[in-house]
């Protein structure tokens, strides 16, 4: 009698061992993500499929979306998204902090991009929207700019030119520190003006991109010892800088108001103009501004110390 039941269980486990075999590979491939990341914020994230409509709510993702050939699937921007020209043409959803959520919506979009300026509120707005959100925060270091590439190249499918402009980025980046350090010359004090007048002195502390900036062309930062963006009038005159960078359109301004002309940069006429793009945010043109400084720093012994 027990041999009678043994049989139908035994060809009953059998029937479930093949059926598990043939089905389970295939349940684990459907459920196979497209792309999975633990993100700035360290969540955890993964979208079934590749993105075809994009927002970008920070300028540097979009500048890194135009340089690796993504450009085309961007359906939307933030309205501080002004680089390249061809961003006009894109549909803007607000600003930073006034994301305008009906537009966002309108647009479709596959995924959200954010960097470091869009609060908890916000992100979780989108995301009850049904819309998966990616926070790429912007680096501090100039390495961290070819780390973004690469992560918005798999983002995109833009893999092959995202290495490859990451590639360039690291060496030449690599190159630059490899030449400060055979640099005999004494590094020359740079301040960039971030802010003047009656309302207070503002430069870039250490921990920015704006100091990693400065460093890198071979320079020393008069914030380096900063813990803020605010500078007393006391440590700026003590420091009394030997390169001044300053915004295109506040140039005139500042170099006629006292006390700042009593600065030496400003009396040997060392006040430098410089792209608010190419410096006042994390972007692939920072590039631009360490080459501009290195170039203002090997010059200088030629206009007279």
């Amino acid at each position: 009698m027990m041999k009678l039941i043994k049989k139908p269980i035994i060809l009953l486990g059998m029937l479930v061992m093949v059926f598990t075999a043939c089905h389970s590979p295939k349940t684990n491939q459907s459920q196979e993500a497209f792309f999975t990341w633990e993100d700035s914020y360290k969540r955890h994230i993964e979208l079934t499929k590749a993105p075809e409509r994009i927002v970008s709510i920070s300028p540097a993702i979009t500048e890194v979306m135009f340089l690796v050939g993504a450009q085309n699937k961007l359906v939307g921007t933030s309205d501080f998204c002004v680089y390249p020209p061809e961003t006009e043409k894109i549909a803007k959803i607000g600003g930073m902090h006034n994301i305008n959520f009906e537009v966002l919506l309108s647009l479709h979009p596959d995924v959200v991009l954010i960097g470091s300026m869009i609060s908890q509120k916000d992100v979780e707005a989108i995301e009850k929207m049904g819309i998966p959100v990616i926070c790429i925060v912007e680096e501090t270091s100039m390495e961290g700019m070819a780390d973004m590439m690469e992560v918005i190249g798999r983002i995109t499918q833009c893999e092959e030119k995202a290495n490859s402009e990451a590639a360039k980025w690291r060496d030449e980046v690599k190159g630059m520190r490899q030449e400060n350090t055979q640099d005999t010359i004494t590094k020359k004090k740079v301040y960039y003006v971030v802010g003047f007048g009656d309302t207070g002195d503002f430069t870039a502390p250490k921990n920015t991109h704006i100091n990693e900036i400065i460093e890198l062309a071979g320079c020393e930062n008069v914030g380096k010892t900063l813990s803020s963006w605010n500078i007393s009038r006391e440590v700026l005159f003590k420091a009394n800088p030997d390169i001044i960078l300053i915004r295109k359109e506040d140039k005139d301004a500042f170099c006629s108001q006292h006390p700042y002309t009593l600065l030496k940069a400003v009396k040997e006429n060392h006040v430098y103009p410089i792209e608010s793009g190419w410096i006042d945010i994390v972007s692939p043109r920072n590039i631009k501004a360490v080459k501009m400084i290195r170039n203002i720093k090997n010059d200088y012994p030629a206009n007279g110390e």
